[in-house]
C-alpha cells in the first residue's frame, strides 16, 4: 500500500472532475499516485470508469495540465504477491 500523502484525490462533482488537495471535498472521489505514468493510465480511461463518468474536453484539459508537473517516475520497491514490501536490491 503506498502512503496517503503520495495519492491525489479526484473527485466528481456537478460542475465537473476537481483535483481535491484536502481530501475532504464531497463527492466519489478515485486517487491516482503522483507519477505521470498513473495520471496518463488514468486519463486514458480508468478515472472514467472509476468515478463512473465520462471525462469532458475541460476536465481532460485540466488534468493534463497538473499531469505536466508531476516527477516521470520513481523507483519503488517491488512488492511480493502476498502485499508486503521486498527490501530494493
Amino acid at each position: 500500500m503506498l502512503p496517503k500523502r503520495s495519492l491525489i484525490r479526484i473527485v466528481r462533482r456537478p460542475d465537473g472532475l476537481q483535483i481535491d488537495f484536502t481530501g475532504k471535498l464531497a463527492g466519489r472521489g478515485a486517487y491516482l499516485h503522483d507519477q505521470r505514468s498513473c495520471w496518463e493510465a488514468g486519463i486514458k480511461g480508468a478515472l472514467s470508469k472509476s468515478l463512473k463518468v465520462e471525462l469532458s474536453s475541460g476536465d481532460r484539459e485540466r488534468l493534463l495540465e497538473y499531469m505536466k508537473n508531476l516527477p516521470e517516475e520513481t523507483q519503488l520497491p517491488p512488492v511480493v504477491e502476498t502485499g508486503r514490501m521486498e527490501p530494493a536490491s
